[in-house]
């Protein structure tokens, strides 16, 4: 049997990205913070991988535009950093099949 990718999977969810984010890093110094106390849980936690650790100059990249709105970084980030409000009405997801 065949396992399916995250893309494959993804397919079956239709986005419509707002132009701004709706997940906000609130202060990108804790990342740095968390990256060596925690390990930087964000970037296994979010089951659409939205999170990418892009280097410390640059710290946390947000790839919002495929956020599945399920709110675990909400809850999953020891430093309480990112922000996650509803997108704007008539943006965010839609579930193709189901």
């Amino acid at each position: 049997m065949k396992r399916e990718t995250l893309e494959e999977k993804l397919y079956t969810v239709k986005f419509k990205a707002d132009t701004e984010s709706h997940l906000v890093v609130k202060e990108a110094k804790n990342c740095v913070e968390c990256g060596n106390a925690h390990g930087r849980p964000c970037l296994t936690f979010c089951p659409a991988n939205v999170y990418e650790w892009e280097g410390v100059e640059e710290g946390l990249a947000v790839r919002y535009e495929g956020c599945l709105e399920c709110g675990a970084c909400r809850i999953g980030c020891p430093y309480d950093n990112i922000e996650w409000r509803y997108p704007k009405g008539a943006l965010g997801l839609t579930y193709r099949i189901g």
